[in-house]
């Protein structure tokens, strides 16, 4: 009966050792709220040909922004609009 008892209080003592252990270390690793992401808008009215637009697009792809939307408007002044 003691070694049952013993063994009882051997696996208690370890458990709530692991316990403890993992509560202090499990805090660095905790979810944090992730901060909403911030965008950069740029509109810009190119000249309707496709080397011009091909330049811009190009250019404006090698500095980091992303072309999200695309308006022909009254089809003399083209806009496109960035995003980085």
């Amino acid at each position: 009966m003691t070694i049952r008892i013993s063994v009882a209080w051997l696996i208690s003592v370890i458990s709530l050792g692991a316990l403890g252990l993992l509560l202090l270390l499990g805090q660095p690793f905790t979810v944090k709220a992730q901060e909403p992401k911030r965008y950069q808008y740029q509109i810009i009215e190119v000249i309707p040909d496709t080397e011009t637009m091909q330049i811009k697009l190009n250019e404006f792809g090698s500095n980091g922004w992303e072309l999200v939307g695309f308006a022909m408007g009254n089809m003399t002044n083209p806009r496109m609009v960035f995003k980085k």
